[in-house]
């Protein structure tokens, strides 16, 4: 239900924007935001952005990168900037989405890759 895309490889101190879309009818969008996973390593939340609230970010990528929503798309973004190589991981968009014939329920996108070289 959920499509993300923008990963790539990208040298240290470069941006990326990764994108999330929902795919299928959907009626509505609470929470919604993107968690990473390192080699070896456990899912970390890195943002994310209530349908009314504030933003919440990792201490890690605070001033470096920025969670948004398109309220009427359904969608949400993550602008990296100044990358760092411990960024790198698989990136995963997640929400919480209305759905057709589902009602309310928890969604993970299928993740994309990024990769930062020093």
């Amino acid at each position: 239900q959920l499509q993300a895309s923008g990963g790539g490889l990208v040298q240290a101190g470069g941006s990326l924007r990764l994108a999330c879309a929902p795919s299928g009818t959907i009626y509505g969008t609470r929470d919604m935001g993107w968690y990473r996973q390192a080699p070896g390593k456990q899912r970390e939340l890195v943002a994310n952005i209530p349908s009314g609230g504030n933003t919440n970010y990792a201490e890690s990528v605070k001033g470096r990168f920025t969670i948004s929503r398109d309220a009427a798309k359904n969608t949400v973004t993550l602008q990296m900037n100044s990358l760092k190589p411990e960024d790198t991981g698989v990136y995963y968009c997640n929400a919480v989405l209305f759905a057709v014939g589902r009602g309310w329920a928890n969604y993970w996108g299928q993740g994309t890759q990024v990769t930062v070289s020093s």
